[in-house]
């Protein structure tokens, strides 16, 4: 065992070792989306005098969080994003209303002198008395008051009914909620009170209040003009008289008072939770509102679960029967990277949503791709020296292919990367967990089964026999192309146009049938409901019809699942509609609500648009630095083509495109990109060791020799894929089906358009072929020696 390798080994144990502790002493940290709850994104709106910037954003948060802690809520989330937006998440609230109410109001809490009995129509506001103050006086305010600043004549006063109704002249606001200290509920049992809401006034507002009450104290007992109106939102909710004992301008000597109006206890509770949180910096409107039930989410786990485990079984023993016991090796270190990508995702506090937990499934498929393309390197070298030893063929394998290897993972991160930055919601769960999957999957690759080979190519058994390593010999694939060596890019014209018929095929099912955009994009109301009877979907659109909703779109979902899409619901509509289900279903559950606002639904079409044009011109860039810039032109068009086909085929299939149909378009990206990649590699390699060979001739070769690699590591994707879209259910068979269209269409596209393609560019390009490899611009001919010797070689000759 040399150096490297122990130390590789050492390393490898460190971190599954420190995995595992991760892994069996923490727990991770669910979505909504998989534990079941409330997601809320409010939209702050400016008002006539202040902004809605990050600061009064940042104010609104604290006072929701306040309001949002005395519901009682088991660890509710509440972060802002970006300048105006604010995300609550509820995590076990089924039913947003009481929560949505809460959260919205904005409590606007005033204390009032009565003036007398109200003679206009309810709500007007009279204007104020001509003021008396002498023209160049100004009052001074009280130090330390928090009441509202002075209105002036020009404000307005208000009639309002109190609590039985009769109309009240109201003057104008002498102390607001602000001035408010506390507010709690309680019962009053030996007042006889009932449900009662206690207010603590601050220093100041105490001072205001004593005032207050010692003007309404001067009138005679029972006159109206000795009540003092509490009003919460243009709302008379309680207008006390003054006792008796108070003297005139003495006022209540207390700072504390307490409102009476024969409250339920729900009621007093929820106005103590009102005033107390105090009013809202900034109004905030719902623009985003989602509800999971917990089976939905228990039953995605359970699902993802098991397809991660047929999907990984079905992997390792493919690459075992391929490539013996080099392949059941890099089976283990596939283990090892579930390990290590777990561990970080719950190490690093990643929220794992139902995307994101099909993404950590995906990446293990995935995963194998730096293992493929070692082996296959090293099997070339076998094969072309086969008195060489097996450690030294497989470690020429591992150099090799370290430019594949490190382009095509870095082409996945970007389009990870363009999710965390550009998705929205669970998306970016699924952005991060592919960055992480990626990351892990080299480390897995490079370090780890690389230690296990090593380790193993030491042995003579296993050197000996070359049938047993599963790299001493080629594989049947290759060895058949080799054989027959097809001519497949002799007349590379009419594979392009072959390709340009399939992208007419999807355009035509765009225009045609047209794109099924989710209620993500388009706004509006989507609700899945089970019943406990059986209900068909023409019985249960004609009772929400009859309901007064006739405009919903009443499809199945699920196991006999009912899913209702309407425009504009809001959280009383909304238990409307699933009471008149219940009338022919019985016993209704929501098993998921997603509500977005027509604003929202706009910009996350504008923001996915956004997604697309940038992943393409990120891809180009990159491919542009690494490659020839007729190779990323061609790899950038034969992308763009499977974005289209597979836009095209759910258009045909009538499924809906939404954000996780965005994560999968982009994921695709990021596939196509990389078998280009792989296949562009070989043809640079092989171009500059053979500046005089035709292109088409170097093309061939590298597609050849390349297609091993592509059919092995789509095969792992593919049972990975295919465990997720039959047992994923509904919330993850439109993400695989995407995901399995777009790998078969980015195998085709890599050979049969981007190749043809480059081709094409090539002929009327000037620039000359690649250098040859360790022979680039500026690097010293001892150093390129250097670079291209074995590594077991000790340059002793004889």
């Amino acid at each position: 065992m040399t150096r490297a390798t122990a130390v590789r080994a050492v390393l490898a144990v460190a971190v599954l070792l420190a995995s595992v502790f991760i892994t069996l002493t923490m727990s991770p940290r669910l979505g909504l989306d998989l534990q079941g709850g409330t997601r809320i994104v409010l939209q702050a709106r400016d008002t006539a005098t202040v902004e809605a910037d990050r600061e009064t954003t940042d104010r609104t948060l604290e006072v929701l969080r306040q309001r949002i802690d005395s519901l009682g809520v088991s660890e509710p989330t509440l972060t802002r994003s970006g300048e105006d937006r604010i995300i609550v998440e509820l995590p076990d609230v089924q039913d947003p209303r009481q929560a949505a109410e809460v959260i919205g109001r904005t409590a606007q809490l005033t204390f009032h002198a009565v003036e007398g009995e109200g003679t206009d129509q309810p709500g007007k506001k009279t204007p104020a008395p001509e003021s008396t103050t002498a023209p160049d006086s100004t009052p001074e305010p009280a130090p330390d008051s928090t009441t509202d600043p002075d209105p002036g004549p020009d404000s307005n006063r208000l009639t309002l009914p109190d609590e039985q109704g009769r109309l009240l002249a109201l003057g104008e606001p002498r102390l607001s909620g602000a001035g408010v200290e506390d507010a709690t509920a309680a019962f009053d049992s030996q007042g006889g009170a009932g449900w009662t809401v206690s207010l603590e006034f601050r220093k100041g507002a105490g001072q205001d209040w004593k005032k207050l009450t010692g003007e309404a104290a001067c009138h005679p007992a029972g006159d109206d003009r000795r009540r003092v109106a509490i009003v919460l939102d243009e709302k008379v909710i309680s207008s006390p008289q003054v006792d008796p004992s108070v003297g005139c301008r003495a006022g209540l000597p207390s700072g504390a008072t307490q409102i009476t109006g024969s409250f339920s206890a729900d009621e007093a509770r929820d106005l103590a939770l009102l005033i107390k949180g105090g009013a809202l910096p900034v109004p905030v409107e719902i623009v985003e509102q989602r509800t999971v039930g917990p089976t939905l989410g228990a039953a995605a786990i359970e699902a993802s679960a098991q397809a991660a485990l047929i999907g990984a079984a079905a992997t390792a023993l493919f690459i075992t029967v391929v490539y013996r016991l080099f392949g059941a090796l890099a089976a283990v270190a596939l283990g090892a990277y579930g390990v290590i990508s777990y561990a970080a995702l719950v190490a690093l506090g990643v929220t794992l949503t139902l995307p994101g937990l099909a993404g950590f499934v995906l990446a293990i498929g995935m995963a194998v791709d730096a293992n493929v393309l070692v082996f296959e390197r090293a099997r070339e070298e076998c094969a072309d020296r086969p008195a060489r030893s097996l450690r030294s063929a497989l470690t020429t394998g591992f150099r090799k292919a370290w430019s594949a290897v490190a382009d095509s993972n870095a082409t996945t991160l970007i389009a990870a990367g363009l999710l965390f930055f550009l998705g929205s919601g669970p998306v970016k769960g699924f952005g991060v967990t592919l960055a992480i999957g990626v990351v892990a999957s080299m480390f897995s690759a490079l370090v780890i089964a690389r230690a296990l080979t090593e380790i193993a190519a030491n042995s003579r058994f296993v050197s000996d026999y070359r049938g047993v390593n599963g790299i001493g010999r080629p594989g049947a694939v290759r060895t058949w192309l080799v054989r027959r060596d097809p001519k497949l890019l002799r007349r590379s014209a009419r594979w392009l146009v072959v390709s340009a018929a399939l992208v007419v095929v999807a355009v035509a099912g765009i225009v045609v049938r047209g794109v099924d955009l989710g209620v993500e994009f388009t706004g509006g109301r989507l609700v899945e409901y089970s019943t406990s009877r059986p209900v068909d979907v023409e019985t249960a659109r004609d009772s929400i019809a009859a309901a007064g909703f006739g405009d919903a779109e009443v499809t199945t979902a699920g196991d006999g699942d009912l899913s209702v899409r309407t425009g504009k619901l809001d959280n009383d509509g909304e238990h409307a509609l699933r009471a008149a289900l219940a009338e022919e279903g019985g016993e209704t559950t929501k098993v998921r609500d997603e509500l977005i606002g027509p604003s929202l639904g706009d910009e996350l079409r504008r923001n996915a648009l956004i997604a697309l044009g940038v992943a393409v011109a990120v891809q180009l860039a990159y491919l542009a630095v690494r490659f020839r810039w007729t190779f990323a032109v061609a790899s950038v068009v034969a992308m763009v083509h499977d974005v289209i086909l597979v836009v095209g085929a759910f258009a045909w299939l009538g499924r809906p495109v939404d954000g996780i149909f965005l994560a999968a378009l982009l994921t695709v990206i990021g596939y196509s990109v990389n078998d280009s990649v792989v296949v562009f590699d070989r043809v640079r390699e092989l171009w500059g060791a053979n500046r005089r060979t035709p292109l088409d001739t170097i093309a061939r070769r590298a597609v050849l020799q390349t297609v091993p690699r592509t059919v092995n590591t789509g095969m792992g994707a593919l049972f990975i894929l295919a465990a997720l879209a039959v047992l994923g259910g509904d919330s993850l068979a439109d993400f695989a089906l995407a995901l399995l269209i777009g790998i078969v269409v980015g195998t085709w596209s890599s050979v049969f358009t981007a190749v043809p393609g480059a081709l094409a560019l090539e002929r009327s390009a000037k620039a000359p072929p690649p250098p040859a490899p360790g022979k680039g611009k500026g690097t010293p001919r001892g150093k390129a020696r250097a670079a291209r010797r074995d590594p077991l070689d000790n340059g002793a000759r004889l």
